[in-house]
């Protein structure tokens, strides 16, 4: 008899943590542009008594996921999505960032809506930063939301010279997590199959603590210093919100965005880490 199937992206802490809160008596299939860091979670998990399979996958190709969705469904129905997988602005290029977080999340949604099954849930997980740049029109939302996969960074505000920096690019990319999430909840409730996103605040990860060493991080270490929380994050916080998602408790729950963030957006905005005029 074949279990359910859960596709598992990033072989990261978040996903990780979220995987062994939500994939027991489950297939994981888990994908990561470095099969070695999916082989040694992988290993770590399956030996606490959970079935994962390894897998090597880029999010910025569409072959590629598609090879991961093709390699999940020889183990069964893929009824669960849990995409991790990202950079931050402090490992890659603007490039990177819009056709890693931005373009692969929306295809990875798209593909995977497409062969979900009946019940199934899916979370992603964006980032706080998609609630900390200018607003956008109604209509650059829409788009984001809406234009197809393929002409997505082909869009106007996606081009080089509307980009900032790699944070700018990383807001971009996680407001872009947020909208499509939305329009491919609908999609997806067409098929009986609900879809949401969690956008952590500073999580302690290895990318976090590539963060805080970066050329950002006393940012970053005074905005957790000054939200209402007066500390980051962990994965298993972020796991409890995701547990809710893919659990029959959040039935009623689907084309969502969760902030998590101990509070410092409300700070960003209305505390002690509103910007300077």
């Amino acid at each position: 008899m074949k279990q359910e199937v859960m596709i598992v992206t990033g072989a990261g802490q978040i996903s990780m943590a979220i995987a062994r809160r939500t994939g027991f008596g489950k297939t994981i299939v888990l994908g990561d542009r470095d099969l070695s860091h999916a082989e040694t979670i992988a290993e770590i998990m399956n030996q606490a008594g959970f079935h994962v399979i390894p897998f090597e996958m880029d999010l910025s190709s569409r072959e590629s996921i598609q090879e991961l969705i093709h390699e999940a469904q020889n183990y069964g129905p893929i009824k669960y999505l849990v995409n991790g997988a990202g950079v931050s602005p402090s490992q890659a290029p603007i490039e990177t960032i819009l056709k890693v977080d931005l373009y692969g999340t929306a295809v990875l949604l798209e593909e995977v809506g497409n062969v979900i099954e009946e019940g199934g849930a899916g979370v992603t997980i964006s980032s706080q930063s998609g609630w900390r740049m200018p607003q956008l029109t109604a209509e650059e939302d829409r788009m984001l939301a809406m234009t197809p996969t393929e002409e997505l960074l082909s869009l106007d505000l996606l081009q080089p010279d509307h980009i900032r920096d790699t944070l700018h690019a990383y807001q971009l990319a996680k407001r872009c997590n947020e909208k499509r999430v939305m329009y491919e909840s609908v999609r997806w409730g067409e098929k009986g199959a609900r879809l949401n996103d969690i956008a952590p605040g500073i999580i302690v990860t290895p990318l976090a603590v590539d963060e805080f060493n970066g050329p950002r991080g006393e940012f970053y270490k005074n905005m957790f210093a000054k939200c209402p929380a007066g500390r980051p994050g962990t994965a298993d916080e972020i796991a409890s919100i995701a547990e809710l998602l893919l659990s029959d408790a959040g039935a009623f729950i689907t084309g969502s965005t969760f902030l998590a963030d101990g509070g410092a957006t409300a700070s960003y905005y209305y505390g002690p880490l509103q910007p300077e005029n």
